[in-house]
């Protein structure tokens, strides 16, 4: 599934899940150790987690460890497509700023 904008934005907007993406920055993690990192019950990140792969942020991997436990990794689209938003949206920034400069320093 490939999320819109929309739906990554509004899955950032908890600041839990936006813990969980950070602590998945280090590299797959199980349910059981992002509930202790971000202090969470096992039942409040499952559904954290529900919604963050329910956009497509992120994605169960394997364990090589013990193949019982499920871990969960990021998945890099959704981000893709924010940060590909964010750059278009702050070079017309950088337009309508250096516009504004210019304007004030000509009055």
């Amino acid at each position: 599934m490939t999320a819109t904008l929309e739906q990554t934005l509004a899955a950032l907007a908890d600041p839990s899940r936006r813990r969980a993406i950070d602590l998945l920055c280090e590299g797959p993690l199980t349910a059981g150790e992002l509930a202790r990192e971000i202090g969470l019950t096992p039942a409040a990140l499952s559904r954290h987690l529900r919604v963050l792969k329910g956009v497509g942020m992120i994605a169960e991997v394997p364990l090589y460890s013990d193949a019982r436990l499920r871990a969960y990794a990021l998945r890099p689209q959704p981000m893709a497509t924010l940060k590909t938003w964010l750059l278009q949206n702050e070079a017309r920034w950088m337009q309508q700023m250096d516009a504004l400069s210019r304007s004030a320093q000509s009055v």
